[in-house]
């Protein structure tokens, strides 16, 4: 999901803890904060975010509470939540709210860590959309700007999907073939697999489109999904560091 089609909403007590969190999903989300739960609320109705950070222990409404007021009202019902509460709280008070939210996230919390959560939910999100908008032909289409290379592969290996991943950039295409959610074939014009793979792997931006009616039986990857990516992230790590990581001579 692209930062600009994202919407968090953080609701917190603590202004300070809200600056901290607004400013660690800034690369992920458009945040709204909230200190007042009910105001919180009230904004669902007109608008419902695709993700909620909220605190449990908070004054007047508890996490808790907000829940169940969120759960009550049909315009915010299926709105997803992250619970964020004191491990005492959570193994407490909290059991019961365990199908309601998409996780707990346990106090105190690395900012980073919490983002890196949130941005898991916003790409599940995301790919339920696709999926929701595929057409009756049963094909998705998008852009790696708004669910990228790696969050594609490992949904469609996660899924077990069979099909045809297409990326398009400038002119060149190249098609992937899954089955049971294992990429089992690449081709990049006379490039084919793991080099093909390698190859879209730096391309940034692109269009794709994914095709569940589309089979291959050619068979010209070594590696298996997880080890694609891995491989491919390794190198664009090391193209990365060979582009900006060398000290200019003085």
């Amino acid at each position: 999901m692209s930062k600009s089609s994202a919407k968090v909403m953080l609701v917190d007590d603590n202004p300070i803890i809200l600056d901290i969190l607004k400013k660690g999903l800034e690369p992920y989300a458009e945040t709204i904060t909230f200190t007042d739960p009910t105001a919180a609320l009230a904004r669902c109705l007109e608008a419902p975010p695709d993700l909620i950070i909220c605190d449990f222990r908070m004054p007047e409404m508890d996490g808790g509470q907000f829940l169940q007021k969120l759960r009550m009202r049909a315009e915010s019902k299926a709105v997803r939540v992250i619970l964020v509460a004191a491990k005492s709280d959570i193994e407490e008070h909290l059991r019961s709210f365990a199908d309601q939210v998409e996780e707990f996230a346990q106090k105190p919390f690395y900012v980073k860590e919490l983002a890196s959560r949130a941005k898991k939910v916003l790409d599940r999100i995301q790919w339920e959309k696709m999926q929701q908008q595929a057409s009756q032909e049963g094909v998705i289409r998008g852009r790696l700007s708004e669910m990228n290379l790696i969050d594609l592969f490992q949904s469609l290996e996660l899924g077990q999907k069979t099909c045809a991943l297409t990326l398009t950039k400038d002119g060149n295409e190249c098609r992937m073939y899954f089955k049971d959610g294992q990429l089992h074939h690449a081709e990049l014009g006379s490039t084919a697999g793991d080099d093909a793979v390698y190859a879209v792997a730096l391309w940034g931006d692109a269009s794709f489109q994914i095709d569940f009616n589309a089979r291959s039986e050619k068979k010209s990857t070594t590696r298996s999904t997880q080890g694609l990516l891995m491989e491919a992230l390794r190198l664009l790590d090391e193209g990365n560091r060979d582009r900006f990581g060398k000290a200019s001579p003085e």
